[in-house]
């Protein structure tokens, strides 16, 4: 069985936990210690539970947290070559271990799959979880899906999906043209109708979770992701949530 649940989701911060059996992992901390151990403690967890924390990318909302926690709770921290070396500093005295985006590795009882995307860092990844039987798939942060991702995504059990934006209500707004560019870029970030047609392309036939994540405040709402979602997975819609910055989303199983 894999259990997950958010701390927060969107560009003020993120943290995923990811457990099965006595393995709990963290995805990503972007929020300070304090308010990460506000956040755990929302959960029904703390530092002591965890087993280490993988990283994505050096974006901040995503690593600002990472390595002072690591550093405390003598964590170790798993992310990739392109990612450490974008901040290598922040990283001194950490247990930190180097992984290739291309080939799976094991924490505990989990079996953890990283692949490439598309985002304008040094060498972002994802990761699909699995503890044997079940597979819960994460994929925030990308401009653009290839098809590699969409063959890792298929057939997962759960899956945490990016909405960031609405493309009228960005195309609307009053950021600055380079902005919105950056965004709507094969570098930047998926839009509602990106997350939906990935869905299109996979295997859903097991999905017993989706998660629409990283929303911007701005240039999205929840119902239009989750509109988004529901018209592609039709009986399944019930299963479509959001994840919040503020809450993220309670623990759920996959079984």
């Amino acid at each position: 069985m894999i259990g997950f649940a958010s701390l927060g989701s969107g560009s003020a911060g993120n943290a995923l936990l990811v457990e099965s059996g006595a393995t709990c992992l963290m995805v990503d901390c972007g929020f300070g210690q304090r308010e990460t151990l506000r956040r755990l403690a929302r959960l029904r967890r703390d530092p002591a539970d965890l087993s280490g924390i993988l990283v994505t990318h050096e974006h901040g909302d995503h690593v600002g947290g990472v390595f002072p926690l690591a550093r405390r709770y003598r964590l170790p921290v798993w992310l990739s070559h392109g990612t450490l070396a974008a901040c290598a500093s922040a990283a001194a005295g950490v247990d930190v271990r180097i992984i290739d985006s291309h080939f799976t590795f094991v924490v505990g009882s989990l079996e953890i799959q990283p692949f490439p995307v598309p985002h304008d860092a040094r060498e972002p990844v994802q990761y699909v979880f699995s503890d044997g039987v079940r597979r819960l798939g994460l994929l925030t942060d990308a401009g653009d899906v290839t098809r590699h991702m969409r063959d890792v995504l298929s057939g997962v059990d759960g899956l945490i999906l990016e909405c960031n934006h609405d493309a009228a209500l960005l195309a609307a707004s009053n950021y600055p043209p380079s902005l919105r560019r950056r965004i709507a870029g094969r570098l930047g970030h998926l839009e509602n109708g990106a997350a939906a047609g990935l869905l299109r392309e996979i295997d859903c036939s097991r999905l017993q979770h989706v998660v629409a994540a990283h929303l911007s405040e701005r240039n999205n709402h929840p119902s239009l992701a989750i509109r988004a979602l529901a018209t592609v997975l039709g009986h399944a819609a019930e299963r479509v949530s959001v994840a919040c910055q503020e809450a993220g989303f309670d623990w759920r199983q996959l079984a």
